[in-house]
């Protein structure tokens, strides 16, 4: 049983920086493709990053392209998501998966195998 925990959540202005972490408790971390996800009170979850086992290909939502960057340290078994240029609408819980049959990343949410309890991240205007 793989646990993921985020982490670096919290309240934040309109265009600043925050950093969430996600620490993995598997042993195999780094074979593993990872992703982040939110979900917005009232909404649907929504894909917003994956990286690949090696963290040698990235993918991002159009909507967060250019201002997050999504990364990992397969030593520390963790993952990042280092977001920038905040606005209102990145407002969210955040979610952090792990794909056990995916090494390159999905945007899709069904392949995910694990998922942690979420972050909650708070833009204000």
């Amino acid at each position: 049983q793989v646990q993921l925990r985020e982490s670096g959540g919290g309240l934040v202005q309109a265009g600043g920086s925050l950093r969430l972490s996600c620490a993995a408790s598997s042993p195999y971390f780094s074979g593993y493709s990872m992703g982040w996800f939110r979900q917005a009170p009232g909404k649907e979850r929504e894909f917003v990053a994956a990286i690949s086992w090696s963290g040698g290909t990235t993918i991002y939502a159009d909507s967060v392209k250019g201002r997050f960057t999504i990364s990992r340290d397969n030593a520390k078994k963790t993952a990042y998501l280092q977001m920038n240029s905040l606005k209102p609408d990145d407002t969210a819980v955040y979610y952090c998966a792990l794909d056990y049959d995916n090494y390159y990343g999905t945007p899709n949410s069904d392949e995910y195998d694990y998922w942690g309890q979420g972050t909650q991240v708070t833009v204000s205007s």
